[in-house]
């Protein structure tokens, strides 16, 4: 199951995209309860939004994002039957991707 949920909603000639990606995003200095030993950090560094293939949004991210980040975004176009995936890479390696079609 994908780390990654998307909505799109047509707007006369635009698309609202909103993501919803489950993720830690720790900094690496918050304290273990327990332990009292600091959090390994992790942290989403890469994200890409594409349409049909074609980047529509990419950013770099860093460790000061919240847990379980929320973006949205308009697109300008985007038509019932697109394409939008969504990519991230984290600073651990970690990769996910989510497809939607736009309705």
């Amino acid at each position: 199951m994908s780390s990654i949920k998307i909505r799109t909603k047509r707007m006369n000639d635009k698309t609202q995209i909103r993501l919803l990606i489950a993720h830690p995003m720790e900094h690496g200095k918050t304290l273990d309860k327990i332990t009292q030993q600091p959090i390994p950090a992790q942290f989403i560094r890469v994200l890409t939004v594409t349409c049909n293939q074609k980047v529509v949004v990419s950013c770099e991210m860093g460790d000061s994002a919240a847990k379980d980040p929320y973006l949205a975004f308009i697109l300008k176009g985007g038509k019932a039957g697109d394409k939008i995936t969504v990519n991230w890479l984290d600073n651990l390696g970690n990769t996910d991707s989510e497809e939607h079609t736009i309705k």
